[in-house]
């Protein structure tokens, strides 16, 4: 956490909390993976996009040791839940 966000007072990033906020808060559509990689750290992330509204809005998350159980339901061209908050769409996680 950096003196700036110390100053004004900004919460340190908590991923896990995020991703528990859109489980539990998030409204859901219907997307599709269009490409998979692996991080720096060595964490598969998925690309993922999906419309709202007319727009069509590109992501990425990083899959869950539980989703990587499930690698085959993360290919691309793979259907896809997405969940993402309706007051900032591009927050966003796939199921």
């Amino acid at each position: 956490m950096g003196i700036i966000d110390k100053i004004l007072g900004r919460k340190p990033f908590d991923p896990d909390a995020r991703r528990r906020h859109l489980l539990e808060t998030g409204r859901i559509t219907d997307g599709t993976i269009i490409d998979t990689k692996i991080d720096g750290d060595g964490q598969e992330l998925v690309v993922f996009v999906y419309t709202l509204n007319g727009v069509d809005f590109e992501s990425a998350d990083v899959l869950t040791d539980e989703q990587k159980q499930r690698g085959g339901e993360y290919v691309p061209g793979a259907k896809v839940g997405v969940r993402f908050d309706p007051k900032n769409q591009y927050n966003s996680i796939v199921e």
